[in-house]
């Protein structure tokens, strides 16, 4: 590749995609030549008719880490991190994406200024559209319900202890001190903390504090957005969070929000640094019905109903703001001290909180919904990695803790299970033979699925691979339901109904017959 050509595409590219100013062109031109270390531009026809047909910036970073590679400007171990350097010099500034973000915010509407960030996020290749596309997908109909399912290859899985022991590890001098931290923006990248010189970010004001928006790398679902806190501190869930949440949808009411549990097991992968989840794609908990309505005499301007889903949660409706609030602030608190011994409900052990809430709010209209889903992160003998945690018989599928897209019904299933799942049903529709003591061995890939393949084998041979593939999808959308069924506090039975209805006793709520 002819560098001072390389140059030219760039800029194209820039021009098209990212909104370079044609006032800037001669600046970024002679920026570009000294990284790459050229004396002056190209001379020649430059042929750019290709950028035009671009969704994405892949060729562009194939022939960045080629004239890289090629000119000692980088090596293989850090090609990655040069390309997002190219790219971030490509992008607008920061002080520039918050202009125009907010300008479109308020002249055409929440969605038109996310569009904005969003394809930006993606054509300068921050969001790897590619890779994203590469994960598996599918959806489990379970009766009233219907369960997403998504294979990520992009994204670690990460173990429930390691995620504990950020949230109590002292804070070190790193920079950033985290993956979440507002010094990311325009950051190298350093060891395993991935360069960030291409993501931009908007600031917002939720709760009277400083926040900003970013879109999350992996996009687990359409527009997925992480509303951040400026400030490197552990993850809460009060009074203060509701007021964020709702001040989030009154900014960008074309988003849902929410907030992980605070505490580990129940709560995200990242507990250390306060922040929420959202975007435009509407969960499987949305759409959930309301199996029991409720009212409250205290509240008569709320719609309250429990929700007709595998998580014990309550749903409220309210147009009055500052109404939905008060009532939303006080469920949380008092579930922070409820206890139900009889559903194995202990708000604490000692001076350890074992309750937690994640809160999920959106607007529709001039509407607010607000879905409060109970979590307690209790170990036992029998459970020693949760009480309401996924169960041993279900770990080979998803061990990471059951955090809140999990819990609003979107699963984030490890990337191993693309080559597993494919052996399995190998095994199933008789590609690979069916060895039992074979899979005993700790060594062996499907040791971990043994049980899993033992009990498909038990239902008879597949007659081909796409049968045993939908064999296989059922049997993990099963799973996952029944995953969602271990962390339900209230359980659906005679025990967990008076459960419930011991805690909404205390919220003062009475069942409504209609």
């Amino acid at each position: 590749m002819n560098g001072g050509l390389l140059v030219e595409r760039l800029l194209a590219y820039a021009r098209r995609y990212l909104a370079l100013d044609e006032r800037d062109v001669i600046y970024l031109r002679n920026t570009l030549l000294a990284e790459f270390r050229l004396s002056a531009p190209y001379d020649g026809e430059a042929d750019l008719s290709d950028i035009a047909q671009m969704d994405v910036p892949d060729k562009l970073n194939e022939e960045i880490a080629e004239y890289a590679l090629a000119h000692g400007l980088t090596d293989d171990e850090n090609q990655e991190r040069y390309c997002a350097k190219i790219f971030g010099m490509l992008t607008p500034l920061p002080s520039k994406i918050n202009e125009e973000f907010e300008n479109l915010r308020k002249e055409k509407g929440g969605q038109a200024a996310c569009d904005y960030l969003y394809n930006i996020s993606v054509m300068n290749g921050y969001i790897q559209k590619t890779a994203i596309s590469r994960n598996l997908k599918w959806e489990y109909p379970d009766g009233k319900n219907t369960l997403e399912i998504t294979v990520n290859l992009s994204k670690p899985e990460k173990n429930n202890k390691d995620i504990a022991k950020l949230l109590s590890a002292p804070q070190s001098k790193k920079y950033p001190m985290c993956a979440l931290c507002k010094e990311n923006e325009g950051f190298e990248g350093a060891g395993s903390h991935p360069p960030r010189q291409n993501i931009r970010t908007v600031k917002m004001t939720l709760g009277g504090e400083k926040w900003f928006l970013q879109f999350s790398p992996y996009a687990y679902y359409d527009e997925h957005c992480i509303a951040i806190s400026e400030r490197h501190s552990p993850m809460r869930c009060d009074t203060t969070t509701v007021e964020k949440l709702l001040d989030f949808v009154d900014l960008l009411p074309n988003y849902s929000i929410g907030s992980n549990a605070a505490l580990p097991i129940v709560g995200g992968s990242i507990l250390n640094h306060e922040h929420f989840q959202g975007g435009k794609h509407q969960m499987p908990m949305h759409r959930a019905g309301i199996r029991k309505k409720l009212h409250s005499d205290e509240y008569p301007g709320l719609k309250i109903g429990i929700l007709d889903w595998y998580n014990s949660g309550i749903r409220i409706e309210g147009k009055d703001r500052k109404e939905l609030a008060a009532f939303v602030s006080g469920a949380i608190e008092k579930w922070k001290q409820f206890s139900c011994p009889e559903c194995n409900i202990l708000a604490y052990t000692g001076d350890t909180p074992h309750n937690a809430v994640s809160p999920i709010c959106v607007k529709e209209g001039d509407t607010y919904k607000f879905t409060l889903l109970f979590r307690n992160n209790r170990t036992d003998e029998q459970y020693p990695d949760g009480i309401f945690h996924v169960h041993p018989e279900h770990l080979n599928i998803k061990s990471e803790g059951i955090g809140l897209i999990e819990a609003m019904g979107l699963f984030i299933l490890p990337g191993r299970l693309k080559r597993q799942l494919d052996s399995i049903e190998n095994i199933l529709c008789g590609i690979t033979a069916y060895d039992r003591s074979d899979l005993e061995r700790e060594d062996n890939d499907l040791h971990v699925h043994r049980f899993m393949i033992e009990k498909l084998m038990s239902e008879g041979v597949c007659k081909d691979k796409e049968e045993a593939h939908a064999r296989v999808e059922k049997f993990v959308g099963q799973t996952c339901a029944a995953i969602l069924d271990n962390t339900a506090v209230f359980k659906r039975d005679e025990t967990g109904e008076k459960g419930f209805r011991k805690f909404t006793d205390i919220l003062k709520l009475q069942e409504v017959n209609s």
